[in-house]
């Protein structure tokens, strides 16, 4: 039973030369798609949970670490990307240097990351909506509102969201990247504003104790503020889609992050300059801190950008998810006819109807929770192995054309796998205790079905004659 055999990127090319997604998608694309899922509910709402609970002022310096964690693996990543620009990302790669079953269980933790981050995300949104409403005098009743576990019936926002992103994805990737171009330019205009009135304001009292628990607080609060930076590991999945993926992919996920990143420490540093960190623990952080210094206005434009904020991110996500599972079907991992491409849109149409039904039910009737952490775990892990993939693809196929390299790689992958499994040592056990439990039933998936099923179990890396 070879379950560590690998697959040739030649091969993996054809394959996916032979069910082609549409070349839509240029460098500005990507970098907008990137900060459309990085810029969010990190800055929006994770910012205020992490410093008031775990990391204080110090939430700057657990953006530092959480981004100098992602540059790392972004740059293993971008490499891979230009190597294998075919959708699937971590998966993909791992498929290429680590074998069907890393490559499963990576695809595996990164359908978790997708999935639940995209109810959390659905949910989120859904709050803040109601929230907007309601402070314009408009009040839904809880039962469309809530969850049963919360007093409700179900969540009709966070439905009526997934579904029309999902029908938006169906039409296609360029049409959703345009959606998501004119609501990141909304929401970088909220990120601003709040800046422009809010930094005249910051008091560096504010910031003292700089730790108040310590640096443990602060890589605590590193790993999870980590769900903020998944965006780029949702450029890595647009690769069948790039007019340009050698050049564009690694612009898209190393720009997306740079910029992100500068703005993630610089929100985070204003806002616990303008109220003590200890009175952000609340869902509109950034909002609440407006209010408190006397912008009303401004207060109510940030929110409006918070809301367009989170729809990108829950647009991103969901698009994701339905390329990790395209990339899975095709390898015959999961049931093939699901990745059937629509002869009109020229999108994965089943599995994006199929996915987005299921993020509208899990997020209209399901309490989320502390269960959002297991979108940190299923991603760290996927990047730890991305990097170890570069480091066996620079031994066992140094021949490949490399049209971006990452450098130092000696270093800058251990550093990326060292980075990002502290991060997840950080993580709460509980959390630990999930990832175990999904690993192994998706294991037992593997075993059932992927592996009697695996298309290069059956035809080795020849094709099958289709």
């Amino acid at each position: 039973m070879d379950i560590f055999r690998t697959k040739d990127i030649s091969t993996i090319k054809e394959g996916a030369a032979r069910q082609k997604l549409k070349k839509t998608l240029g460098a500005t694309d990507l970098i907008l798609l990137g900060i459309g899922c990085i810029i969010g509910t990190g800055i929006f709402v994770l910012t205020g949970v992490a410093a008031a609970q775990h990391a204080g002022p110090g939430i700057m310096l657990s953006f530092v670490l959480s981004g100098l964690a992602c540059a790392f693996a972004a740059l293993a990543y971008a490499e891979l990307a230009a190597i294998v620009p075919i959708a699937g990302s971590a998966y993909t790669y791992s498929y290429a240097a680590l074998g069907e079953i890393v490559a499963w269980i990576v695809g595996w933790n990164l359908v978790l990351e997708y999935s639940v981050g995209s109810s959390a995300v659905a949910a989120g949104w859904s709050g803040y909506v109601t929230g907007l409403l309601k402070a314009a005098g408009v009040e839904l009743p809880k039962a469309l509102t809530a969850v049963p576990a919360e007093g409700g019936v179900v969540n009709l926002p966070a439905i009526f969201i997934s579904i029309f992103l999902s029908f938006l994805l169906v039409r296609g990737t360029k049409e959703s990247a345009s959606l998501n171009r004119v609501l990141v330019i909304v929401k970088l205009a909220a990120v601003f504003i709040f800046i422009a009135l809010a930094g005249p304001k910051v008091n560096p009292a504010n910031w003292s104790p700089l730790m108040p628990f310590g640096f443990g607080g602060v890589a605590t609060g590193a790993a999870l503020i980590f769900f903020a930076y998944i965006g780029f590991d949702a450029v890595a999945t647009t690769a069948e889609e790039c007019k340009n993926p050698n050049r564009d992919l690694p612009i898209g996920i190393i720009g997306s992050l740079v910029i992100c990143t500068i703005l993630y420490i610089v929100v985070s540093a204003v806002l616990t300059g303008v109220v003590s960190y200890t009175q952000l623990n609340n869902a509109e952080p950034v909002a609440y801190a407006l209010r408190a210094i006397g912008y009303n206005f401004g207060s109510a434009l940030v929110g409006t950008g918070a809301i367009a904020g989170i729809t990108t991110v829950l647009l991103v996500l969901m698009y994701g998810q339905t390329r990790i599972f395209f990339a899975m079907s095709r390898d015959g991992l999961i049931p093939k006819g699901i990745c059937a491409v629509h002869p009109t849109y020229g999108t994965p149409h089943i599995i994006t109807v199929v996915a987005g039904i299921a993020v509208a039910l899990i997020a209209g009737f399901t309490p989320i929770g502390v269960i959002a952490e297991l979108t940190n775990i299923g991603t760290l892990f996927a990047f730890v192995l991305s990097a170890v993939g570069v480091l066996v693809l620079r031994r066992t196929k140094p021949e490949i054309p490399r049209p971006f390299r990452c450098p130092a790689v000696g270093v800058v992958a251990p550093l990326a796998v060292i980075s990002c499994g502290y991060l997840m040592y950080n993580l709460p056990y509980e959390t630990w205790v999930r990832f175990v439990i999904w690993t192994a039933i998706g294991f037992a998936v593997y075993f059932v079905y992927g592996h009697r099923n695996s298309v290069l179990g059956r035809y080795g890396n020849q094709l099958p004659n289709e």
